[in-house]
């Protein structure tokens, strides 16, 4: 894989479809067109919370019926799901891979069966998708590595505790490519990495733990942190505070409560991926299979060990600091009431959120 994992072929115009509304879950729903398998509700709370009501509302805005299930972390529950969509004869499945081996038999398993996939979110390596549509990824961790050196400032050595995504992400590895490409030089340069882990399952309690024992063997001397999303980095902001220390930390997924804690000050930045675009794509990318026609793809994901390039839909993350949470709120990914409690009204005054 090249470092950035992606190459991009040409840049063209994605059609998205407008949402009509977040509308109610699809669950069980029999003559579906397109079934969704979202991976759980512990890597994030976005799956329930954001990609379930735009995926549902960007699929009846263009008329197609779908089935939405969650996995709830379980690859035989995802693998289940997928038997079951795949005998009611939906034309398209559209997965978020709990790791890629499982994902790539639930591909194999659908092509065999005549039915195309969409790989949302995270790319399988060795499957056999049609189209991918997600976030340039490096991009998200070169955004979360800079916003770190940059709320770090220019102290000539600071010490910096890595705390990465589930290795078994492909995204997380791409995270890490990206803030670490960012990071490297700065350790080269003076600054010392104190501890680098991986949290299985992107679990905030085990990202809880495994922060506080690096932190530890460090002798509680930090002074910026890599949390590699929202959920996590607000575990290892709790430990921060537990023993009396401040320091910088990032996260991603603009989460209400990333958020609050970067007008709280904190948290040093976090990533938004402005998921609407992505609910939408991946409805514009299934229609196209369900009609039998090419979609429009900006780009191409390379797939090392399946050596092939996936044709793909790829968005542009945007970093998030106190200046530019209004923007998250502007954009209608989440209201002002629902991140200016009673103890940040002055914050949100400060920073025009409303």
């Amino acid at each position: 894989m090249s470092r950035t994992g992606l190459k991009v072929a040409a840049v063209v115009a994605v059609g998205a479809l407008a949402l009509a509304g977040c509308g109610s879950s699809s669950s069980k729903s029999k003559g579906a067109d397109v079934g969704v398998i979202l991976p759980d509700t512990q890597s994030s709370v976005r799956w329930e919370t954001a990609d379930r009501p735009y995926l549902t509302a960007a699929f009846q805005a263009a008329g197609v019926k779908a089935d939405i299930q969650n996995a709830d972390g379980d690859k035989n529950k995802m693998s289940t799901i997928a038997d079951s969509m795949i005998a009611e004869k939906v034309k398209v499945l559209v997965i978020v891979n709990l790791d890629s081996p499982s994902g790539a038999q639930i591909e194999a398993k659908a092509k065999a069966a005549g039915v195309r996939t969409i790989d949302y979110d995270r790319l399988t390596l060795g499957g056999s998708a049609d189209y991918y549509v997600s976030f340039d990824n490096v991009k998200v961790g070169q955004l979360q590595g800079q916003g770190l050196v940059d709320c770090i400032g220019a102290k000539p050595a600071a010490r910096i505790i890595e705390i990465n995504g589930s290795p078994t992400d492909n995204n997380a590895t791409l995270f890490k490519q990206g803030y670490d490409s960012v990071l490297d030089p700065k350790y080269a340069a003076g600054w010392t990495k104190v501890g680098d882990q991986s949290v299985p399952n992107w679990s905030s309690a085990q990202a809880s733990t495994i922060f506080q024992q690096l932190l530890t063997a460090a002798g509680n001397k930090v002074d910026g942190v890599i949390g590699s999303n929202d959920d996590m980095g607000n575990a290892i902001i709790t430990v921060l505070k537990g023993v009396g220390l401040k320091a910088p930390v990032t996260g991603q997924d603009a989460t209400v409560q990333g958020l609050q804690n970067i007008l709280a000050g904190d948290q040093c930045m976090t990533v938004y991926k402005a998921v609407k675009k992505e609910a939408d794509g991946a409805a514009t990318l299934a229609i196209a299979l369900i009609k039998n026609q090419t979609a429009q793809t900006n780009g191409t994901s390379h797939d090392a060990q399946g050596n092939r390039d996936v044709p793909s839909v790829l968005l542009t993350p945007v970093s998030i600091t106190a200046q530019n949470v209004e923007d998250v709120v502007k954009d209608g990914y989440h209201k002002a009431s629902e991140i200016c409690t009673a103890a940040l009204q002055a914050a949100c005054a400060k920073y025009g959120v409303k």
